[in-house]
């Protein structure tokens, strides 16, 4: 082989290489450029319309929203738009993602259970309602008819459990358990039952349709409303204690967010609790409360 044959392979092989390099290099840069635009996608950019989300199934919750997006959203700048989604799980997703600003459907235990469950970095920043409870009778006029051994039925999933035998126990009907936290109360944890109430348990939707078996049934006033249970069959209706209260509920990374910092200001303005207490829309009116003292 010829000296210039020689040359001209070696020549070749570098001019190889350095194509391979630039390949590389190009590709490299390429895949760089990919991850960050896509981590930039990511970045969540809120606007001054902002989605706030409710369960659909309690129509005052979006009579809430609509009331602060018509007469104080505006004031703080901001358009408020609300978002019913079935799926509450999903919702708290979406809130934690940046896909809604916000959720006002749950209490801090039924979010501590769906962050517990699904990791979900949550904050809840403040109370700003309370679903109205109630003691329904079909067949007293009062709880001091409630005869000894009245049947009494309660819910039976346990943060609506609990919370129903606090309210009896507040009320000095019953005595719980003093090494059980009363939010967390069960039946068995009734210690001290001076009436002889027979309790029974039933889910939440059942309640209306059974009121007319037994003596009293213990549950949300807007699940009776739902079953055409006239308010006058309530016998009492206790203010629901402080810690059931709905939480105005924000993607933790998000809470400095300038525009999420005037949607807190916004549920946070006084013109919210005047308007739970002075309204007449009968999808809010004793459904849904100011938040209680304690």
């Amino acid at each position: 082989m010829s000296k210039t044959n020689v040359q001209f392979q070696t020549k070749n092989k570098k001019t190889l290489r350095w194509i391979i390099a630039v390949l590389i290099a190009a590709v490299i840069i390429a895949a760089a450029v990919f991850y960050v635009k896509s981590r930039a996608s990511d970045t969540v950019v809120f606007t001054d319309t902002l989605k706030v989300h409710f369960e659909p199934a309690m129509a005052g919750e979006e009579r809430i929203i609509q009331y602060v997006a018509k007469n104080i959203a505006p004031d703080y700048g901001l358009k408020i738009e609300a978002v019913g989604l079935q799926d509450p799980v999903q919702a708290d997703r979406a809130v934690a993602d940046g896909q809604y600003a916000a959720t006002i459907y749950q209490h801090q235990w039924w979010l501590k259970q769906v962050v517990d469950a699904n990791g979900f970095d949550l904050t809840p920043v403040f109370p700003i309602f309370q679903w109205g409870f109630g003691i329904y009778s079909d067949k007293h006029k009062s709880i001091d008819e409630l005869p000894d051994g009245a049947v009494v039925v309660v819910p039976v999933d346990g943060a609506n459990q609990g919370q129903a035998l606090w309210l009896l126990q507040r009320e000095g009907l019953i005595g719980l358990n003093e090494n059980v936290e009363p939010r967390v109360a069960k039946i068995r944890d009734v210690v001290s039952n001076p009436r002889n109430f027979q309790f029974k348990e039933l889910d939440l939707l059942t309640l209306p349709r059974i009121l007319d078996s037994v003596d009293a049934a213990v549950g949300y006033v807007l699940q009776f409303d739902a079953g055409k249970i006239p308010r006058e069959k309530g016998i009492l209706f206790p203010p629901p204690p402080r810690t059931f209260a709905s939480q105005l509920v924000i993607g933790t990374k998000f809470l400095n967010d300038p525009q999420i910092k005037k949607l807190q200001q916004v549920f946070a303005d006084s013109r919210l609790r005047k308007y739970l207490e002075t309204t007449d829309d009968p999808l809010v009116h004793g459904v849904l409360t100011p938040v209680s003292d304690n």
